[in-house]
């Protein structure tokens, strides 16, 4: 770990039941940081984490010291939502759980899609979201509020959209899941609770805006595929589609692009 890193953040509560510590780790690709969060209902003595984050000393000790930790949460695999996890599994004795088999720690079992959890004096949902990744998935909380709240790690962010990782995450599964998300606002608005950047009072609206920015892209790409030819590569898109992109974000605009090639030639 990373001894050195200062962490002054607090713990600051975002809902009934879900308290964030921003991660001191912010970056192109991670916005302000990445959100750990804490949650537990409010009469309970025990917590869930949510993305301990990087490993870095000071913020696994403050997100341990908001303990006792009954069971820790990965929404995906990117270093900067787990690289902290297998220390802070062995800080807190708690299993460490996510999608992939190989995330889990300490008799952590993989999650399943639909799968109800009871912890913390919560009931928790998994949800399987791929796209961002293959293993991507949200966590709700049907009880977090008027209409409840979920988790959404990198599927849904605070402040702008989130990259599709060709080839480990596809952009047909992440539509579907995008889609599935916005249905669970149908009777009021959820709050969203994103792996990073701010709190955001509705998932359906945010949902709704992530589609269509989705089906803005890929009228791009078919535009810029009509002047550069069908076979252009990926670079070539990008520099058509992107063409005012940070360079520290060209490698995720052309990872995206790749997923939008691959999608719009899949359905051809």
């Amino acid at each position: 770990m990373d001894a050195n890193a200062s962490d002054p953040r607090p713990l600051t509560p975002v809902s009934e039941f879900a308290s964030l510590l921003l991660a001191p780790n912010p970056g192109p690709m991670t916005l302000d940081g990445t959100n750990a969060y804490v949650l537990r209902a409010p009469d309970a003595r025990g917590a869930i984490v949510v993305d301990p984050g990087p490993a870095i000393d000071e913020h696994l000790t403050r997100l341990a010291d908001a303990g006792p930790v009954e069971l820790i949460l990965l929404t995906h695999h990117h270093l900067d939502h787990t690289a902290g996890a297998a220390e802070f599994a062995a800080m807190t004795d708690a299993p460490v759980r996510a999608i992939d088999a190989a995330l889990c720690r300490g008799g952590g079992t993989p999650l399943i899609d639909g799968e109800r959890i009871e912890a913390a004096g919560l009931e928790l949902e998994i949800l399987a979201t791929p796209g961002h990744t293959a293993d991507s998935m949200c966590v709700r909380l049907p009880s977090d509020g008027e209409h409840g709240s979920v988790l959404t790690g990198d599927t849904v962010l605070g402040r702008g959209s989130t990259i599709i990782v060709d080839p480990d995450g596809a952009l047909g599964p992440y539509l579907d899941s995008l889609e599935r998300l916005r249905a669970l606002g149908s009777h009021g608005p959820v709050t969203v609770l994103p792996g990073h950047g701010p709190v955001l009072p509705d998932l359906a609206a945010i949902c709704g805006e992530y589609l269509a920015h989705r089906a803005d892209r890929l009228d791009q790409v078919r535009a810029a595929l009509a002047q550069l030819g069908p076979d252009a590569s990926a670079e070539a898109v990008t520099s058509a589609v992107y063409s005012d992109v940070d360079p520290a974000l060209r490698g995720a605009a052309e990872a995206s692009v790749r997923a939008q090639l691959t999608y719009l030639r899949d359905r051809a």
